[in-house]
């Protein structure tokens, strides 16, 4: 059993709680809120989606299978920008999902895509990373929801130099076909022009983000860590 009731958590999504592994702090847990629960979550749906079971409404249980399926049908390669899941743990606050925790070279937990834009120029380096990841996406059409900028963390690096240059973004959250055919299974057409409308969806977010920050709007309630991890 894994004591997690007294320890903070480094961030929060809407539905989840994401804590450092006590036991491994390149690992993190992700634990439902204890203040929303499944049936909770579907009784908030309208109709027809409040009639689904309550296993469908389980972040955690959805993303192990999601992670599963990427395993067991596209190589190895498609982690380079997916972090990786390594199932299921007791712990004093219900069932936890254990994942890959992104951190930089300096030992702090990468920051969100959002964070990172909120609190720095778009630059040209952080354009070339989203770059890559797009291209990465359309490589290996990888099955996703829109990727929201709070599920992409910055992983940045030391350089020889000293200054601190970004290595790679890492997708967290948001992967898998939300529809009933999953993606492996769809002619590659689909599949490209599926990853095509995700990888639009990203640039339309960042523009979002930046027109927002310009007229001085709050970015959210999600997407920035509570603490480095340290």
């Amino acid at each position: 059993m894994i004591a997690l009731h007294d320890v903070k958590p480094f961030a929060a999504g809407g539905n989840r709680w994401c804590y450092v592994d006590p036991a491994d702090v390149d690992r993190c847990i992700k634990v439902r809120r204890p203040d929303f629960s499944i049936e909770e979550r579907r009784r908030s749906k309208g109709f027809p989606k409040n009639l689904k079971p309550l296993s469908s409404f389980d972040d955690n249980l959805d993303e192990f299978r999601v992670m599963q399926s990427l395993e067991r049908h596209y190589d190895g390669g498609i982690f380079a920008h997916i972090s990786r899941c390594f199932g299921f743990v007791e712990t004093d606050m219900g069932k936890g999902l254990c994942s890959e925790l992104i951190r930089d070279s300096s030992g702090d937990i990468s920051v969100s895509l959002k964070q990172y834009l909120w609190e720095n120029e778009y630059s040209d380096e952080c354009r070339a990373a989203v770059d890559e990841l797009c291209r990465h996406w359309l490589r290996y059409r990888v099955p996703s929801r829109d990727l929201i900028l709070h599920n992409l963390v910055v992983q940045c690096e030391q350089a020889e130099a000293g200054e601190v240059r970004i290595k790679r973004l890492v997708v967290i959250d948001g992967v898998g076909n939300a529809g009933i055919i999953p993606g492996h299974r769809m002619p590659d057409f689909m599949q490209l022009q599926k990853a095509k409308r995700k990888v639009a969806n990203i640039h339309e977010r960042i523009d979002e983000l930046l027109s927002d920050k310009a007229r001085g709007k709050g970015p959210g309630m999600h997407g920035f860590l509570f603490h480095s991890g340290k």
